[in-house]
């Protein structure tokens, strides 16, 4: 074995090594390389490639005959062993292509690209492909190594059969579908680290590819409404809306191939998801609701071509991990195979930098949506709101852009001023840029609200005392048991924090 180990070590200093990811794993092979012991090839096994050697004892002597082919001469008994399981497989990489012929597919797919493996078994096969390889062709068997570790259950054991906590796939499959499970597998963790089964995150998988879904249906059914035959983007007619979606696809398009490259799937995974959650779903579509409120038919039919253009990217950009969704709904939009489409690429005339402003105005709606939700204020109930910047081309832009912030934060008056005001009796939200400022009046009934907090004042100064009073009992010290004290003296600290609070309140209104 040592001058296969050897010309392995050879290898992995030269610039035709094998690459590993992660590259850690590399010492692994360099490890039983430098500690190589000789190799036992013979195995008692019912399959596998029978042992090439015939024996024969002639003269009272056992002759040995190794070939291709038996020997011509009558006699010979040949070896029933077989050979071990690792070297037959070591000779995967170019014997499949036609090896020892010269043949076309040899010359085009040897070496391979990317061998996708476990760390467990780095030196069963991984070490003896190579050194094989390296023997045989005088070349390295791929290029790549990419490394994943085993499935654990979710108590973090390794699931084997003789624990009894295997997983039924066909069973996760019925209940999550392919895909769910596909890009479970595919996504959690990194490169080299053990996957722990979790029913959760497959739940989880599940109910982002019927988002993608739903997001496909909502799509297809504008594109009914107004008759979008396929049409392509004409810039003069994109909106604010337009402008940034199409600007953020080119960044995560940028971001996805880097991280591709890497084998780093998970981050592939990351930057899809939230920019189909988040950038897509939660903004861009909303944002299309206003366009085409106030759109003529050529921009609505722009807007279509918008939403096409990103929806097709995004199934692409996922297709590795899910595919039949994807391809799935793909076929509702194209003619033919998503696997034979071209992948996106950046396109640099969709790149507007100035269209990030339109990230105040989300930044405005969410400081006003969680303004609603801490004074449970329903989004049906119309507010005033002042917008207040140093910026006046901050405010010409936002006055703008107006009919996305009443679809969104229900105002009934709203004002841009450069200037402070006078902010008493008012909730302030301090963005960049930009001030959000809401009186309070338009919130709640102010009267109102100041007799709830009397309420609660009078009952926090109950519960004071009585935790007071409790805690300097003699007696209810002396007997109490010790977490049953510790839960009085946290219960007073709380009451007395609360108490301060509402006294600011009451002195505030």
């Amino acid at each position: 074995m040592k001058p296969l180990a050897d010309a392995v070590i050879e290898l992995q200093n030269s610039e035709n090594k094998v690459h590993f990811y992660p590259q850690r794993f590399e010492n692994t092979l360099l490890q039983w390389m430098n500690n190589i012991q000789d190799w036992c090839i013979s195995r008692q096994l019912w399959w596998g490639h029978q042992i090439p050697a015939w024996y024969k004892t002639i003269n009272g002597k056992e002759e040995i005959y190794v070939g291709i082919n038996p020997p011509k001469e009558e006699g010979w008994v040949r070896d029933e062993d077989a050979l071990d399981t690792w070297f037959s497989s070591a000779l995967w990489p170019f014997s499949t292509l036609g090896w020892p012929e010269k043949t076309e597919d040899l010359e085009r797919f040897f070496p391979g690209d990317t061998l996708v493996t476990g760390y467990d078994i780095i030196f069963f096969w991984v070490a003896r492909m190579i050194f094989q390889s390296k023997y045989l062709t005088n070349q390295r068997p791929f290029k790549d190594v990419l490394i994943h570790g085993i499935i654990r259950d979710e108590l973090g054991r390794k699931v084997s059969k003789s624990l009894g906590n295997g997983v039924d796939i066909m069973e996760c499959f019925k209940q999550y579908g392919v895909d769910s499970v596909r890009y479970f597998l595919t996504t959690t963790g990194a490169p080299g680290q053990d996957i722990r089964y979790s029913d959760e995150k497959l739940a989880s998988t599940w109910n982002y590819i019927n988002k993608i879904w739903n997001i496909s249906r909502y799509i297809g059914l504008q594109f009914d409404n107004y008759d979008y035959q396929g049409e392509d983007i004409k810039q003069n007619l994109l909106s604010i809306a337009d402008r940034w979606i199409l600007t953020r696809l080119n960044e995560v398009i940028t971001d996805v191939d880097k991280n591709f490259e890497k084998y780093e799937f998970g981050e592939v995974a990351k930057t899809i998801y939230n920019f189909t959650w988040d950038d897509f779903a939660s903004w861009y579509l909303e944002m299309t609701k206003v366009d085409f409120l106030n759109a003529t038919k050529e921009k609505a039919i722009n807007t279509c071509a918008v939403l096409s253009h990103v929806l097709t990217s995004i199934l692409k950009l996922l297709h590795p991990f899910i595919p039949f969704v994807t391809e799935d709904i793909y076929q509702m939009f194209h003619e033919g195979s998503i696997t034979v489409s071209k992948w996106p690429t950046v396109i640099q005339q969709y790149q507007y930098e100035e269209s990030k402003q339109i990230e105040i105005i989300y930044d405005i709606i969410t400081s006003v949506r969680n303004t609603r939700a801490l004074k449970n204020v329903p989004i049906s109930k119309p507010i005033d709101v002042i917008l207040q910047s140093q910026s006046q081309k901050i405010l010409d832009f936002l006055d703008q852009n107006k009919e996305y912030l009443k679809k969104f934060i229900h105002y009934n008056n709203i004002t841009f001023v450069t200037k402070s005001l006078d902010t008493e009796k008012s909730i302030i939200n301090v963005l960049n840029d930009v001030k959000v400022i809401i009186p309070l009046a338009t919130l709640v009934d102010l009267e109102e609200e100041q007799k709830k907090l009397m309420q609660e004042k009078e009952k926090m100064i109950q519960e004071v005392n009585r935790c007071e009073k409790m805690l300097q009992n003699p007696n209810f010290i002396a007997k109490a048991p010790q977490n049953k004290i510790e839960e009085e003296q946290k219960k007073l600290k709380t009451y007395q924090a609360r108490l301060q609070e509402i006294e600011k309140l009451l002195l505030d209104e």
